[in-house]
């Protein structure tokens, strides 16, 4: 006869595998996961992907495939020719990681507020001229690299990304006047710019 104390942590382990694909997975346990590269191979196993990296495929449309991980909590799809992303990315609530740096993005949809685990969001290299006004539900979110695009305005939501530890803004275009507006938007974060100018003006 098993050891009550046994079967416990037995069952208690039990419990933590069947729970772990339904679950948002702390930053050592999801380094753990494996790093799915082909949506052929990802899609035999769906609930099982926790990581997925498309970068350098070609790419001219995000995968609908994509939509059946549901589990899903890092999507890299850098260096594609992407041009839009579809609303349906709302749909992937357990993001964490969002790499969608050098493509030829110029919108972001609305329902990336429903990523609401999102930590890192990564759009260098795009041509995006604003985020989506409800960029400012993403709470969690720690890190916006927006380096090398062309923005024009960030909407005042932003503010309300308290957790926001780091904005890159490297490679745009700002003059000092709008550079201090958003430093007066976002007090607490890391924000970089290049040389202010008058190139708008």
């Amino acid at each position: 006869m098993l050891n009550p104390t046994i079967s416990l942590v037995f069952l208690f382990f039990i419990l933590a595998i069947q729970s772990q694909g339904q679950t948002l997975l702390d930053s050592l346990l999801l380094r753990q996961q494996k790093t799915f590269k082909s949506i052929a191979v990802a899609s035999v196993q769906p609930d099982s992907v926790f990581k997925l990296d498309l970068s350098k495929q070609k790419h001219k449309e995000v995968p609908q495939e994509i939509r059946n991980f549901k589990n899903l909590q890092v999507l890299k799809l850098s260096r594609n020719k992407l041009k839009e992303i579809p609303e349906w990315i709302g749909e992937l609530k357990k993001l964490q990681v969002l790499d969608l740096s050098y493509n030829k993005i110029k919108l972001l949809p609305d329902s990336i507020s429903n990523c609401t685990d999102l930590v890192y969001l990564g759009l260098n290299r795009n041509v995006i001229e604003t985020l989506p006004h409800t960029i400012g539900r993403l709470e969690f979110l720690e890190v916006i690299e927006l380096w090398d695009n062309e923005i024009i305005a960030l909407p005042g939501e932003i503010k309300q990304l308290h957790n926001l530890k780091t904005l890159e803004l490297r490679g745009i275009l700002f003059s000092q006047e709008e550079q201090e507006q958003i430093y007066n938007l976002l007090p607490e974060t890391n924000v970089f710019f290049s040389p202010s100018c008058n190139c708008k003006n």
